[in-house]
């Protein structure tokens, strides 16, 4: 219903979400949030058979987004880890590679993802929630935030935006959950009574995927990120957009992903 305008980009794909549920059978004390937990058995295999995903994590689950004519690859790739279904008429009905094998066309596997730079700002966020009938209290403050605030300055010389300090603001509203990611100091504009976080009210760190505006259509660029970290067992959140990518992960150890990052860029070489 948005009328056309130059100003709006609209990728040619539509696009279909996965939600995955975890079936109880992780091993004792995985506490992985986030990217990780589905890094090897969602998101490696559908880099593997090259088929471009967007990741959105929110403070209630994650979803990966794929494009709709990639379906039957997603089927074929995902049906021997994951129970697969559709919803049809608001009900879950079980999907099998027969319903998607005419036509089917094994990929060939895709080559080694490219790896993009990756940069962390300084800036301290907060992963949050807020309950649905209290939104109206800090509608104002939203609208605030999302478009009078100001971004960091660029620097000329560079022509590059300030990493000391970044400007990301995530609203997401999926059937009634809503979460938000935010800086630590715009959050101290909310009331502190309706924005709701875990109990170790922990703080994130950003790492920023890409160098240049990366699309919708390459793929593995999650993989990337979400690899690595699954095998060092640290949770991440992954905000996947049209411009860059953004994991987020515990303050404690950003020290530790750079490192990791740094050393899987440098062995690639």
């Amino acid at each position: 219903e948005l009328p056309p305008s130059e100003f709006m980009q609209v990728a040619d794909s539509t696009w279909l979400v996965l939600s995955v549920v975890s079936n109880g059978r992780e091993p004792p004390g995985c506490q992985a949030t986030g990217v990780t937990k589905i890094a090897r058995s969602v998101i490696a295999p559908l880099a593997e058979h090259h088929v471009s995903v967007l990741m959105l994590s929110t403070y209630q689950t994650d979803f990966i987004l794929v494009r709709e004519r990639d379906l039957p690859v997603v089927i074929h790739t995902l049906a021997g880890e994951f129970d697969i279904y559709k919803e049809e008429s608001g009900e879950c009905v079980p999907v099998t590679c027969d319903d998607v094998s005419n036509g089917f066309l094994k990929p060939k596997p895709a080559a080694s993802p490219t790896l993009h730079p990756v940069q962390s700002p300084h800036t301290r966020f907060c992963v949050l929630t807020v309950a649905p009938d209290t939104l109206p209290a800090i509608a104002t403050m939203l609208i605030d935030v999302l478009f009078y605030s100001h971004s960091p300055q660029w620097d000329a010389a560079t022509g590059s935006q300030d990493l000391d300090s970044i400007t990301f603001f995530s609203f997401s509203l999926i059937e009634g959950y809503i979460s938000i990611v935010m800086d630590a100091e715009t959050q101290k504009r909310f009331p502190s009574d309706l924005l709701l976080t875990s109990s170790t009210g922990e703080l994130w760190r950003m790492v920023r995927i890409g160098g240049q505006p990366l699309g919708f259509d390459e793929c593995g660029i999650v993989a990337q990120i979400a690899e690595p970290l699954a095998a060092a067992d640290i949770s991440a959140y992954y905000i996947s957009t049209f411009n860059f990518d953004h994991a987020l992960v515990p303050e404690e150890g950003i020290a530790e992903v750079i490192q990791l990052l740094q050393q899987r860029q440098e062995s690639s070489r």
